[in-house]
């Protein structure tokens, strides 16, 4: 779940753990092999233009100019027209639906549909990428996570915040500021939980669960927009996370949501899970300056299978500790017990 510093959805902890459960709803189509062009924000216009004074100005076109999209493939289409695929389904939206009968998708942010094809793009390429790191489920290849076809419902939640949705098994994003869907973190972000539920069905019972879920939702974001996207542009942190959506709520420089590298530790908890899940999030960054991307989030990633649903901080970090000595040996453990070291975990 996504949040800004107003706390833009009040609500229980199981609202906040909200997740998308694994294999209910949404069935994966057959190896679809159709492309398309497409117009996409790379990961958003904040990261990839460096200007922190773009703002939303209610949808205008104006608002941001137009060598911050970037044109892209999109993939995995299964040749109908619309954004279905593989791994993503845009099932519902404000507005005209997007169909493209002469393969092009090409629309600018006052366009509702631009949405359509952000949400399509940004959620296929983050399950690529966890696939680029061998979650497959092929023979002798780590477990597949997530791989269906997600279904996406844009602009249809009436308040600014975005969720996963365990009874209907999808995600949802919604309008207000910048509407979440035009940055790319945001979607990212909200594939982390399907992809946290996936592995562990009910995944975020407990504080600390929901704050992993939290932090592993940010840290995926930013990792898949360094693997697709590369380094942002001079001067805006890799680890500010959602940038362009908090342009909305936050006065400082750099706009940032939430960052993954803090310096909070458990002695600072305070009981909400998205500030909580900084200390996660920071203790994942770390692992993954020790490691390189490649390796750390083979551990991270499976290592996840094996939290229990109301998993505590502690007993999360010595699986993923036992996780990399099993994958990587003695030195890799190391590298990630000496992160949990650090933020207090254990």
């Amino acid at each position: 779940m996504l949040t800004s510093p107003q706390a833009r959805l009040a609500g229980s902890l199981a609202a906040v753990a909200a997740l998308v459960l694994a294999g209910a709803g949404a069935t994966a189509t057959s190896a679809a092999s159709s492309t398309a062009t497409g117009r996409v924000f790379f990961i958003n216009p904040v990261q990839s233009s460096g200007n922190e004074g773009l703002t939303d100005q209610k949808d205008s076109d104006a608002a941001v100019p137009l060598s911050d999209y970037k044109t892209v493939t999109l993939t995995n289409l299964d040749g109908s027209g619309r954004l279905v695929g593989d791994y993503a389904n845009v099932v519902s939206e404000t507005g005209d639906p997007a169909i493209a009968t002469n393969g092009t998708f090409l629309y600018t942010r006052h366009d509702d549909r631009f949405e359509q094809v952000m949400a399509y793009y940004w959620v296929t390429e983050a399950q690529k990428y966890i696939q680029r790191l061998g979650f497959t489920g092929a023979p002798g290849a780590l477990r597949a996570v997530n791989k269906e076809s997600q279904d996406v419902r844009l602009n249809q939640y009436g308040a600014d915040n975005s969720f996963s949705w365990d009874k209907k098994d999808l995600l949802r994003f919604g309008k207000g500021g910048v509407d979440d869907a035009e940055d790319g973190e945001v979607i990212v972000h909200e594939y982390g939980h399907a992809v946290h539920d996936a592995q562990v069905p009910g995944f975020g019972s407990s504080e600390e669960a929901g704050s992993i879920g939290e932090a592993w939702g940010d840290y995926l974001a930013v990792s898949v927009g360094l693997a697709v996207a590369g380094a942002p542009a001079k001067g805006v942190p890799a680890a500010c996370v959602m940038d362009w959506d908090a342009t909305s709520y936050t006065s400082t420089v750099p706009h940032c949501l939430r960052r993954v590298d803090t310096n909070l530790t458990v002695a600072n908890k305070t009981g909400e899970v998205h500030h909580d899940g900084m200390i996660w999030s920071r203790a994942l960054w770390d692992i993954r300056s020790g490691l390189g991307d490649y390796k750390a989030n083979r551990v991270i990633i499976d290592a996840q299978f094996d939290f229990a649903p109301d998993t505590s901080f502690a007993a999360a970090a010595n699986a993923t500790i036992a996780k990399a000595q099993t994958m990587y040996g003695s030195s890799a453990a190391s590298t990630v017990r000496a992160a949990f070291h650090a933020r207090g975990i254990i």
